[in-house]
Parts: C-alpha cells; sequence; structure tokens
C-alpha cells in the first residue's frame, strides 16, 4: 500500500523541507465498468487508489434509499446537564485549560458526546483507499462490527455505534472536464453504502475532496443525501489546491471561511427539514492544512471533529494529535487507525483502544481506513 498522510515526528510547524515528505506519487489502476464509463484511475496521497476521467462526473443513479438514523431521538428534550457531564469526561482529565472548549449547546438529537462512532473509510471502485471498499459487504460489515465491539469493552461508560465513511468525490491526478482534478462518484454508489449502513444501523458520512473545485460548488451536489437524518459530512484539506496546483504536488489546505460556510450549509439543513445536527469531519495531519482555526464558529446544529489523519508509528501519530489537534481545540476530536500504513514502520502496530483512549482530550471519532 503506498504511503498516504506522514505524520510529523517532532516539529509542530513545517518546514520547506519537511513539507517534500508529505508528498506521494500517483497510483493509476484500473476498475470495473460502470455505465459507459469503462476505467478511470484515482490520486495517491493519503488515497492509495482512485479515479481519472475525461469527464468530471458519473452520470448519477436515482437515488432515493433512507435509512433509520442512528441519532437519539432529537424531537426530544436535550439533556443538557448530561451534556456537559460527557463533555467533561471526555476532556479525560486535561489541565491546561485548552479543553473542554467552549461551545454552543447542539439542538436535541445531537450524538457528541453521548456517542463514540467507529467508522469504516474508503470508496467502493478501490481496495486501496479503505477497508469500506476492500472487503466483501458482508466480511467488511462483520469487521466493523467487532471493531464496534472492541472498542465497547474499552470504555463501557460511552456508547459506540458504526458508520460508513465513503469517498464521494475523489481528487484525481488529470484535470477532467472543467480542469478541476476531481471526480464526483455516482449517486448509485452512494446509495449502496447508505444499505449497506442500514443492516447494522450504521451512520453514514459522505466525504470530498475537492481538488481545484470548491465546497460552494461541491457541497450542494450532496444535498439530497445530506437531508437525511442518518447522513454526515467529511471535507478534506489535504486535497483542496488552493494554489492551482494538481493533487498530489503539495498539502492543500481549507480555513476558518470554508469551514464556516460548511457548517452554514449544513446548519440550514438541520433547520430546515428539522433533523438532529449533522457531524462535520475535518482531516488534518499538518499545521498548514487548517488555518485560522479560532475563526472557526461552533454552532448548535453542526458538532465539528478534527480528526487527526496521520498514519505510522504510533509515537508519531500521538505527537501529530498533541501537535495539531490538541494545540488548536475546535469542538471534538477524532483519531484515524491504518490497517496497512500503520505497519510500515519498525516495531509499529496499529494502536489499541486502550492506547487512543489515553489521549486527552479522548477522540469521539474512530477512523480505519
Amino acid at each position: 500500500m503506498v504511503p498516504m498522510n506522514e505524520v510529523n515526528s517532532s516539529n509542530p510547524a513545517e518546514t520547506p523541507n519537511q513539507k517534500k515528505s508529505y508528498r506521494r506519487p500517483l497510483v493509476i489502476f484500473g476498475v470495473v465498468a460502470v455505465a459507459a464509463i469503462a476505467s478511470y484511475a484515482f490520486i495517491s496521497m493519503r488515497n492509495t487508489g482512485g479515479t481519472s476521467s475525461s469527464n468530471d462526473t458519473i452520470p448519477p443513479a436515482t437515488a432515493g434509499v433512507v435509512v433509520d438514523s442512528a441519532a437519539p431521538a432529537f424531537n426530544a428534550p436535550f439533556d443538557t446537564a448530561l451534556f456537559h457531564e460527557k463533555v467533561q469526561y471526555n476532556v479525560n482529565g486535561d489541565t491546561s485549560g485548552k479543553w473542554p472548549v467552549k461551545m454552543a449547546i447542539p439542538r436535541a438529537g445531537a450524538i457528541l458526546p453521548f456517542k463514540r462512532i467507529i467508522a469504516f473509510y474508503g470508496n467502493l471502485y478501490s481496495t486501496k483507499m479503505g477497508v469500506l471498499g476492500e472487503y466483501p459487504e458482508q466480511e467488511m460489515l462483520s469487521k466493523l462490527k467487532q471493531e464496534v465491539k472492541n472498542w465497547q469493552a474499552a470504555d463501557t461508560s460511552v456508547e459506540v455505534i458504526p458508520a460508513l465513511h465513503y469517498i464521494a468525490v475523489t481528487a484525481q491526478g488529470s484535470p477532467g472536464k472543467g480542469s478541476k482534478y476531481r471526480l464526483r462518484m455516482p449517486f448509485n454508489q452512494i446509495d449502496k453504502v447508505i444499505a449497506m449502513a442500514e443492516k447494522i444501523n450504521a451512520l453514514v458520512f459522505i466525504d470530498i475532496q475537492v481538488g481545484l473545485s470548491t465546497l460552494q460548488e461541491e457541497v450542494p451536489q450532496l444535498e439530497q443525501y445530506l437531508k437525511m437524518p442518518n447522513v454526515h459530512f467529511g471535507i478534506d484539506p489535504e486535497f483542496s489546491m488552493k494554489g492551482g496546483q494538481a493533487p498530489g504536488k503539495v498539502v492543500g489546505s481549507f480555513d476558518a471561511n470554508d469551514i464556516n460556510y460548511t457548517t452554514a450549509y449544513l446548519a440550514k439543513l438541520v433547520k430546515d427539514y428539522n433533523l438532529p445536527p449533522k457531524i462535520l469531519v475535518v482531516h488534518r495531519f499538518t499545521q498548514a492544512m487548517v488555518k485560522d482555526y479560532k475563526q472557526i464558529k461552533t454552532i448548535p446544529e453542526v458538532q465539528i471533529v478534527m480528526d487527526m489523519d496521520g498514519w505510522g508509528h504510533q509515537a508519531r501519530k500521538i505527537n501529530t494529535y498533541k501537535q495539531f489537534i490538541y494545540k488548536e481545540p475546535v469542538q471534538f476530536t477524532g483519531f484515524k487507525l491504518f490497517y496497512k500504513n500503520d505497519l510500515r514502520e519498525a516495531n509499529s502496530h496499529v494502536m489499541t483502544p486502550q492506547e487512543v483512549l489515553k489521549l486527552k482530550p479522548q477522540p469521539i471519532y474512530i477512523q480505519y481506513q
């Protein structure tokens, strides 16, 4: 498996030389034809496979699969005291004053911090982008259910629930139509993921890698799914190429304005359709990937997770969490585990739930790739 996220081992700030270590080569691979599309290839950074095509969009199929929400009943009264209790528990004894973060009290039906989410990440067209697409459906779901059990056993005080985290817009190594360097997946693939999630009462996260496109262009394309109470969202700064480079050349970025635009868009859906709060996952493994973090707004309709997205030796991963997630608090935290890439270095292993739960604050969202 080609390296995805490099992890800064000691320095919270990047130097030009350090930036080079984050670059990954492109990987091209063939896939099964879909409709009129014969084959395409993904770009590899944290992606190790993906798609490229002369078109930037595969014609969508008819959507419409709706799944019961795994969130609490969002019309029920909200227990503010319990919310504060759970937030304090999540701090895990940190005394720095950074945590807990001052945040808006969420709408009723909020999932965090009442539940811990264990998510499998990937794309159905690639066996190399993550566990979600690597295994046959039943095997993948069984593995996910076992991870949920493992995490539940590690911390019985917080309910653990499953999720499928699907990359619905993939960064590309070639320009494609419109020179956006991104490819939108067909809606029938999102439908398949939602149908899979229904079988185990899991949440769904739709993730996007905008390339040279923008959040303003890409987020509205997915509104029919984001209106569903069980569907949440993820954005990937690594593949937001504000300098006009092709994805894979440098690590991209989002700033507070980008994130605030996304939360405002989701908040409007929450209010218009009387939904429980949405969760927004923002991937991060370098200082420069997220800019102006102090200007990121927390609002009752959206819960923000800053997800430590680096791979490598457990000491490096913990250091990256401390440097870029812990030191720049936004709201909640996440932690990514790589079944393969976390084994690439000598004496490294995939961290156990018990090891991850020692972090301050405790990650409330866990993603496996």
